[in-house]
């Protein structure tokens, strides 16, 4: 099992109360139609060093800034399909590398045990991140339920809505069950633009009557600085 996909786009991210989400949705229903996986709960599992140095780069706002994140759409087991995902944004444009394996194939590749059966441009460029950065090993699950849509007239145009964001540093493996802390509040839903062009004007005119600015929002700096926060003082964390 093994797929590739390549994206470029931007991901532009807004924080939302209930209240300006279901503005949006009453608009979107005439411009929007859910995905193939509509509601579902996403499981990840974001690599580091050590010494987190990945994602303390990531926080200084670099122009140029990667992560390394394994994901599943279900509880997955060894055999079972993930997706192993190489972000890069550069100058606020993402590029996205993703291979389709199966679990226990992408956790050998990840730990230097086995390359992966049949490279590829993604999987040499996954090779020079894991040989830059060394040694990597899973630092926190990630989790959040996910609505998922697409433009009518543009595909390629998706909006996202994220609830119940939750972190973890124990269990770290996609085949476990959801449980942590929460990343965001609860009340709220972290709404995602992906576009490899602009925002429609039906969304940008809701978002601007709404007052719905901008956010630089990001679900592992954020759970992150929690850790830092809790363990603060410990050298785990410095």
């Amino acid at each position: 099992m093994d797929s590739q996909m390549v994206f470029r786009r931007y991901e532009l991210k807004y924080i939302l109360t209930r209240g300006q989400k279901e503005k949006i949705t009453r608009k979107m229903s005439s411009f929007m139609k859910p995905d193939n996986f509509g509601r579902s709960t996403i499981r990840n599992i974001y690599y580091d060093t050590d010494d987190y140095r990945i994602i303390r780069k990531s926080l200084e706002h670099p122009v140029y800034k990667e992560k390394l994140r394994m994901r599943s759409y279900a509880a997955a087991g060894p055999d079972d399909e993930v997706f192993l995902e190489l972000k890069k944004k550069y100058d606020g444009v993402v590029y996205k590398r993703r291979m389709s394996l199966k679990r226990s194939e992408a956790e050998d590749y990840v730990s230097g045990l086995k390359p992966v059966d049949n490279p590829s441009q993604i999987s040499r460029e996954t090779d020079y991140f894991l040989k830059f950065y060394g040694k990597i090993v899973p630092k926190v699950f990630i989790s959040y339920e996910r609505e998922a849509c697409y433009g009518v007239k543009d595909p390629e145009f998706r909006l996202t809505f994220d609830e119940n964001i939750l972190w973890r540093q124990d269990k770290l493996s996609l085949g476990e069950e959801i449980f942590g802390e929460p990343v965001l509040d609860p009340k709220l839903t972290l709404m995602e633009i992906k576009t490899a062009a602009g925002i429609p004007m039906w969304l940008a005119r809701t978002m601007s009557e709404e007052k719905i600015f901008r956010s630089t929002f990001s679900k592992y700096g954020t759970a992150y600085m929690q850790m830092y926060d809790k363990f603060k003082g410990g050298a785990r964390y410095a």
